[in-house]
């Protein structure tokens, strides 16, 4: 088995009336439900939007340095992740394209080594 992690940039959610966002929790929710159901979901969950509330750690340079903001500077930052154990690339494909279809918004996978 192998862990892929399923990512949406939050850029990529879109504008939309709070409506709509209430419609995707029904349908989002069902697909965690479904993926925890199968025994293939290792964690799920959004990020907090409010960028100040993001720090940075580094240590490369021997001395740890803990900054307020994202590492780098940037227009895109992570809004939600979800980590799923399958045993391939195409099962993690199905579940992706599900998570995508539930929450309303592209989803990227990539395997976790």
């Amino acid at each position: 088995m192998t862990k892929y992690a399923i990512y949406f940039h939050q850029q990529w959610v879109g504008d939309h009336p709070m409506e709509w966002f209430l419609s995707r929790v029904e349908p989002s929710t069902a697909v965690c439900e479904e993926m925890e159901a199968a025994g293939v979901l290792v964690f799920a969950g959004g990020l907090v939007e409010d960028m100040s509330q993001a720090f940075s750690a580094d240590g490369t340079s021997g001395t740890m340095v803990v900054s307020d903001g994202p590492y780098t500077e940037t227009t895109e930052y992570l809004g939600g992740i979800t980590i799923i154990e399958v045993p391939d690339l195409e099962t993690a494909k199905m579940w992706a394209a599900k998570v995508a279809e539930g929450c309303g918004w592209p989803q990227e996978v990539r395997e976790v080594k």
